[in-house]
């Protein structure tokens, strides 16, 4: 990784582009900090503290602080994420959607340009009901239709101007902008969960106690970066073999390739899917205060709230990670379904004249594309589901109270593996378009 990035400043071009996504991370940080006018930033801090919804958590550390400090980022690029997720869906269910994702790069750019709407209809959607909620709550200086209008306004600014800072990126950066500025705000909120854990587990204690808790957490962080690395880059290459034609005199074709099928097909989409799922009820019932009570309502909301699982005293609630992790696993299944079409590669396959060894092409194909596929998915599903457990398991057991997961880690971890790919891909662009001017 190192050699890669020393490899790129010595490019003009590439060292430019590197520099122009730390400054465009140093805008993002600043506006991170910065309040919204109108908004008594201490009473929501106090208020903020005081909930125990494991989504505020998250939603805090995907915001890089940005939500606990009301800044002008609050919502950060969380609309930019739902839309993009509702689009890849909708892309699915209206053809008209899937018939601009098959015109290639024309089709693309309108795609990215409904999603931009989406993305702004949604923030603004957002900013009212927090606006409006906050109000009610006593979180702004003053409840009156100016107050609400300015903080409506300037949160949905935020998100549009980190939506447009994330194309920025993606063009005249490294790439991934979106996913960078996602990246940045996860790892900004880390400090503060490492000062957590000294705290909790360091602090105080004798030399070798400190020594050994420092060892075991380090350990356990690296051991689960590890794993996402194999996690992320394990692959099922499937070799195809296209077969030779006769065109004039020559023949042509005859080459072997691969179809790539990647363990983790989803990414941590499937994580975000079951843990938004879980949580969105909980958060509701926090901002409203309700599920405090003994009733029914309130022990189902405890069960689906991670601060409950895992813990020795209330094994009862254990049946909310069992849901957990049987969500992780459909949803990489879904997903995946939607995102991974094997009858249409059985179909282009034999078009091109392209068959997998010992597979006839066509139905057969698609078939055993699908029986691999299934394997591959559930143990991608299972390896995400371990990622997500050991938090959970680790906060329950022994009161690790950090605000990043196995998401994030999983979120930290595959940026930076495909922002490498990407620098090492436009090193390769030069390389190739210097040795073709030569």
């Amino acid at each position: 990784m190192l050699e890669t990035l020393r490899n790129a400043f010595k490019i003009k071009d590439i060292r430019n582009r590197i520099i122009f996504t730390f400054f465009m991370l140093i805008v993002i940080r600043i506006g991170s900090q910065l309040p919204i006018p109108g908004v008594d930033s201490s009473v929501f801090a106090n208020w903020f503290d005081s909930q125990t919804a494991d989504g505020m958590g998250f939603f805090d550390a995907v915001t890089g602080g940005s939500f606990y400090n009301m800044s002008i980022f609050a919502l950060n690029i969380t609309p930019y994420i739902t839309s993009s997720i509702i689009m890849q869906l909708l892309t699915i269910a209206i053809p008209k959607l899937e018939e601009m994702q098959r015109d290639g790069e024309e089709g693309r750019k309108k795609i990215v340009e409904i999603t931009r709407y989406l993305t702004i209809a949604l923030a603004l959607i957002e900013s009212v009901a927090m606006a409006i909620g906050f109000g009610r709550g006593g979180y702004l200086t003053e409840f009156n239709a100016l107050n609400v209008i300015m903080v409506v306004t300037t949160l949905t600014a935020g998100s549009a101007v980190l939506m447009w800072i994330g194309e920025r990126i993606t063009e005249k950066g490294v790439g991934n902008g979106i996913s960078i500025v996602l990246t940045i705000n996860i790892i900004s909120r880390m400090p503060d969960d490492i000062g957590s854990l000294y705290e909790q587990f360091i602090s105080g204690k004798s030399v070798p106690k400190g020594v050994l808790a420092a060892v075991i957490i380090i350990a356990i962080i690296v051991a689960m970066v590890v794993f996402v690395v194999f996690l992320q880059g394990g692959e099922r290459r499937i070799p195809v073999q296209y077969s030779k034609k006769i065109q004039g005199r020559k023949q042509v074709g005859g080459q072997s390739t691969h179809i790539p099928l990647k363990v983790n097909t989803g990414g941590v989409i499937p994580v975000i899917f079951a843990q938004s799922l879980l949580q969105t009820p909980v958060i509701i019932a926090s901002v409203l205060n309700k599920g405090n009570g003994n009733g029914i309502g309130s022990k189902i909301l405890k069960g689906m709230s991670q601060s409950n699982w895992c813990n020795p005293s209330q094994p009862i609630y254990n049946i909310g990670l069992v849901v957990y992790i049987v969500l992780i696993i459909a949803f990489a299944y879904f997903y995946t379904s939607i995102t991974f079409n094997p009858l249409e590669i059985a179909n282009n396959m034999k078009k091109a004249g392209g068959f997998i060894p010992g597979i006839r092409p066509g139905k057969p194909t698609s078939d055993y594309l699908n029986k691999i596929l299934n394997y591959i998915v559930f143990i991608g599903a299972v390896g995400l589901a371990i990622v997500a457990f050991v938090p959970i398991f680790f906060n329950g057991v022994f009161g690790a109270d950090v605000s990043f997961g196995g998401t994030s880690i999983i979120i930290i971890v595959g940026v930076v593996i495909e922002t490498l790919k990407q620098i090492e891909s436009q090193m390769l662009v030069r390389y190739y378009k210097g040795f073709l001017n030569d």
